[in-house]
């Protein structure tokens, strides 16, 4: 019996050896097994692919290796990391503070990176890398330096600090109008400064001239889209070409998740330049104004007008008083072109005539009535947001963290709100951290009265904002949507 229960278990071990050999073979796992093994595997599959590739597709591979390599070591020092500290005043009932001493005062510190474009000492940043800073202080590998600001301009998002210093490396400028879509960049900034030391990543110029992104925060929207990673604490810092040069600041990301998924945003050196050279002589911004309220022309719109394509920017409404209104321009005239420069979209013009100095002739090629026609205009200075730039001149709006704007069809579209019949002023940016942002307003709201005032127009508000006190309440009636509300706010002593 024994020897019988003996011979039925190896035949079944045997009969199981002989199907596992069949069931091996049919799926190939024998083949499998030997590819994985180091040995058989290295001469056969490496080898061969190798073999098979052409020799001017290594020297191409190998040439772009070294021409990124030769890019970063020419940046290398203009890139630098900026470390920004701000003592936050918290709100903590007195039953804590009497009995267990919690202070009323915590410390915030910050990350982000910026970019020497002046060997004085002069470096290039985004405004919400050092805004609202107590103390700065930029590191240049292991040298440290206490920075100033010397200007901030939170309508394109950029500042300029300064630090005082032998042998800066000063990063040459380049010309971002001549970036092509699909040419080759670097990102380079100071990721988790306190691990991770200056790196660079690659991409492509994804797209250009993008705009409405940040929902009004940022008024001057015309940024690069590249796919070179832009991580934390990138922010301010270069977005250089294959030559070396400065082309855009790196700035922000689109991303669900909070993490690079390959959509990154630089803000043109060309813009930057223009802000930059005025905040260093001037320590604030001034714009060209138009005084027109504008729109893009659809489709209908343009079909309606005779114009052949939907491009320039459609005339809403003058400003009384305005240059525009001086010129002659009148509602549906369509702005084609500014001094010979092709208008795209009403987000180009506004950019556009941004970039010029108040007081600047220009010449502008509209449509009016089915033909074309020339009016020569001077410009004047951008009224809103003039005096919210410089540190040393720093009013109530700029306090409370808000701008406002005239109420138009083309603010209305922009932040998706019906205000039709309304009368106020709409707020176009909200500053983080700001006293208007710890009381929930956001763009898109309406302003209908301050302090039981009324406010009907930019004027309006002006107006009742420039006797208001630093540490004084302010009462505003709000509109959001179809309902309204109060907010108090405390007016800060200081940023």
């Amino acid at each position: 019996m024994k020897s019988k229960l003996t011979l039925i278990i190896l035949f079944a071990v045997f009969l199981g050896v002989i199907v596992g050999l069949v069931i091996s073979s049919n799926l190939d796992l024998t083949n499998r097994s030997i590819a994985a093994d180091s040995k058989a595997a290295k001469p056969v599959l490496l080898g061969a692919q190798y073999d098979n590739l052409d020799a001017s597709q290594v020297a191409s591979a190998e040439a772009l290796s070294k021409a990124f390599a030769h890019v970063a070591e020419l940046v290398k020092g203009s890139v630098v990391t900026i470390k920004s500290t701000q003592t936050v005043r918290t709100e903590v009932p007195e039953f804590w503070q009497y009995f267990f001493n919690v202070p009323d005062e915590r410390i915030r510190q910050g990350l982000g990176s910026g970019v020497i474009v002046n060997p004085d000492g002069y470096i290039i940043t985004n405004n919400h890398v050092v805004e609202g800073a107590d103390e700065l202080q930029v590191s240049i590998g292991k040298d440290n330096f206490d920075a100033t600001i010397v200007g901030r301009d939170p309508e394109s998002d950029l500042a300029v600090i300064k630090i005082e210093g032998d042998n800066l490396n000063a990063i040459k400028l380049g010309d971002s109008d001549d970036l092509q879509v699909g040419e080759w960049v670097l990102a380079i900034g100071n990721p988790f400064a306190a691990v991770l030391d200056q790196t660079v990543t690659a991409g492509i110029v994804s797209a250009k001239g993008r705009t409405n992104l940040t929902e009004g925060r940022i008024p001057f929207e015309d940024f690069i889209q590249t796919d070179a990673a832009i991580n934390p604490g990138n922010s301010g810092g270069a977005l250089v070409n294959m030559r070396g040069e400065l082309v855009g600041i790196n700035t922000m990301i689109y991303s669900s998740s909070g993490g690079n998924v390959g959509i990154g945003f630089a803000i043109p050196i060309n813009l930057a330049k223009n802000v930059m050279e005025q905040l260093i002589d001037k320590g604030k911004v001034a714009r060209g104004w138009l005084g027109v309220y504008i729109g893009t022309p659809d489709e209908e719109m343009a079909e309606a007008l005779g114009l052949d394509e939907t491009t320039g920017a459609l005339v809403n409404e003058v400003t009384k008083d305005s240059p525009a209104e001086d010129a002659g321009l009148k509602e549906l005239d369509v702005i084609l072109e500014v001094d010979g420069k092709k208008i795209e979209d009403s987000s180009h013009l506004v950019n556009t005539i941004a970039n010029y100095a108040p007081g600047s002739d220009v010449e502008l090629l509209i449509w009016r009535d089915g033909r074309e026609k020339t009016i020569t205009l001077k410009l004047g200075e951008r009224p809103t947001g003039g005096d919210i730039v410089s540190e040393e001149d720093e009013d109530v709006e700029n306090l409370l963290g808000i701008e406002v704007d005239a109420l138009t069809r083309e603010n209305m579209r922009q932040f998706q709100v019906d205000y039709t019949g309304e009368e106020g002023v709409i707020i176009i940016n909200v500053e983080r951290e700001s006293a208007a942002a710890k009381e929930g307003i956001r763009p898109g709201d309406l302003i209908k009265s301050i302090n039981k005032e009324p406010v009907k127009s930019v004027s309006d508000f002006n107006r009742v904002v420039k006797d208001i006190e630093p540490n004084s309440v302010v009462l505003f009636r709000i509109k959001r949507g179809d309902s309204g509300y109060f907010a108090a706010i405390r007016v800060p002593k200081q940023k």
